[in-house]
């Protein structure tokens, strides 16, 4: 997790013109660059809007009568039930938190509260439920189980989904876990096909790591994506069973249209092709249909391992040798403003075992994805990302979250760093906004017909301008606006307090 200062509401609105994206208001939490507001959910009936507060251990309740000015009218704590509260949704008025609890080893709680925070009950889950959602039916309860090792390794639970069934009421829930178990024996062959299972002494079950979910309309399938595995795993949720695991696969940066910019020693925006694969490892996902047929749609932010015990990340000219087949040149693409810089797994990449790099494999894929219910890839945004915002913002390009001047900054990690999204239906148009975490604003696109989605436009609010000081004041976060988005929502037309959908 990130950071976010604060929450943003934007109206969307739609016209032959195209969609637009209005800032109308923002509400701060007073804490910068803490994880203070990372996650939201939306309640219509009482038009109440909750966010995750990991800063404090707390979901904060705003009132969003008048959405230009957001009120906050209550809040609700992770103790008793655990350390830290990761993710919230609510459906029908009920309110579902996910919380972690302290070691983040140790199983973790569901709790469900009403709408002005009063207790109702609590479940435990897996280790690490670090998102959770409702199928449209209600009827079930999702989380992704992390199940994230502790730092030096010596403890690392096995991921998982948990299936909590209400249909019988909350105080009669039922929670079934969907494990990976199975698939221990399967190792040999899913490392073949491409998914990345390599933490030290790890099982399968024990190397996944559950991330984010989506749902199918029907509420029989989820969708998972295994970020570190750079996978995702297809579950059947009245069974609570894991249908498959399917690797992403890797993004070839070296052909046209999937260039990106290595180098934050470059003196520049400097966008090419390299012989270099994306780890595509995406963080949230959203489901839709189109021609009734399901597609996903994905952030590929990418991720690392690093732990103490365990770390994959290092610059490619501290990395093994490149072989001098796969890179007669390789003596120019590890100069610092090449290659060099650029932070590749270590994991992967010396193909024949001989001690040196057939082939370089850097984090993220520095786009959105859309792929079928198979997993299979429909459409890429390809460098659109980079190239956007070389030309919208060409002094703050790659800038990261928390530094304001910090140009080309993220071009060795990870670039703009799509991390959160959300979908929403305006005028019979489906849309993806898509959060950058570095860079800040959101990316906005109509993948309505997902082999031909296109650009809309690109909304930021951050200030870049504004020069924070070591110890910012209140004054001094509130100037800067924005930073850092990690989760998306949308809330439509039909639910808003506004007169037109808003984006969160």
């Amino acid at each position: 997790m990130y950071y976010l200062l604060l929450a943003l509401l934007f109206t969307a609105t739609s016209s032959f013109a195209g969609l637009k994206l209005d800032l109308i208001g923002v509400y701060h939490t007073g804490v910068y660059g803490q994880s203070a507001a990372e996650i939201s959910a939306y309640d219509a009936a009482t038009q109440r809007l909750f966010f995750t507060n990991a800063n404090i251990g707390e979901v904060e309740i705003l009132d969003l009568h008048d959405p230009a000015h957001p009120l906050k009218i209550g809040h609700i704590q992770a103790e008793p039930y655990g350390a830290e509260i990761n993710s919230i949704a609510i459906h029908n008025s009920l309110v579902a938190v996910a919380i972690e609890p302290r070691p983040k080893t140790d199983p973790g709680t569901v709790a469900f509260f009403d709408t002005g925070g009063g207790y109702i009950h609590h479940l435990p889950v897996g280790a690490l439920p670090d998102m959770l959602a409702f199928t449209p039916d209600g009827r079930y309860i999702l989380t992704c189980n992390e199940g994230e090792p502790n730092d030096d390794y010596s403890i690392d639970p096995e991921g998982g989904i948990s299936v909590i069934d209400i249909s019988q009421g909350i105080k009669h829930a039922v929670v079934a876990t969907a494990s990976f178990t199975k698939f221990n024996s399967q190792e040999a062959d899913l490392r073949e096909q491409g998914v990345l299972i390599y933490g030290p002494n790890a099982s399968v079950a024990q190397d996944i790591e559950p991330e984010y979910l989506a749902i199918s309309s029907d509420s029989k399938t989820a969708f998972v994506t295994l970020q570190e595995n750079n996978a995702l795993a297809i579950v059947d949720i009245p069974s609570a069973s894991i249908k498959s695991i399917v690797p992403l696969g890797f993004k070839n940066f070296s052909t046209p249209g999937n260039g990106f910019d290595p180098s934050d020693e470059d003196g520049g925006i400097h966008i090419n092709n390299w012989p270099v694969f994306g780890i595509y490892s995406p963080d949230a996902i959203g489901a839709y249909e189109f021609e009734g047929k399901t597609y996903l749609v994905m952030a590929n932010e990418g991720d690392s391992r690093d732990y103490e015990g365990f770390s994959e990340s290092v610059r490619l000219r501290k990395a093994l040798p490149l072989d001098s087949v796969a890179f007669p040149h390789a003596s120019e693409l590890l100069k610092e403003d090449a290659l060099g810089r650029l932070f590749i797994s270590s994991h992967l990449g010396d193909a024949d075992h001989d001690g040196d790099l057939d082939a370089i494999y850097a984090f993220g894929g520095r786009s959105f994805s859309i792929r079928d219910s198979a997993g299979l890839l429909i459409f890429d945004s390809g460098d659109e990302f980079e190239r956007r915002l070389a030309g919208l913002l060409p002094e703050q390009f790659n800038a990261d979250h928390e530094i304001n001047q910090s140009f080309d900054n993220r071009s060795d990690n990870k670039g703009c760093e799509p991390e959160g999204l959300t979908l929403g239906k305006i005028n019979n148009r489906i849309y993806a906004f898509i959060g950058l975490e570095r860079t800040g604003g959101v990316m906005v696109y109509d993948i309505t017909d997902p082999r031909a989605a296109s650009f809309v436009t690109y909304k930021t609010s951050r200030n870049f301008n504004h020069v924070l000081p070591n110890e910012p004041t209140r004054a001094n976060m509130e100037a800067v606006v924005e930073l850092g988005p990690e989760g998306l929502l949308f809330i439509p037309e039909s639910e808003s307090p506004a007169p037109s959908p808003l984006l969160v």
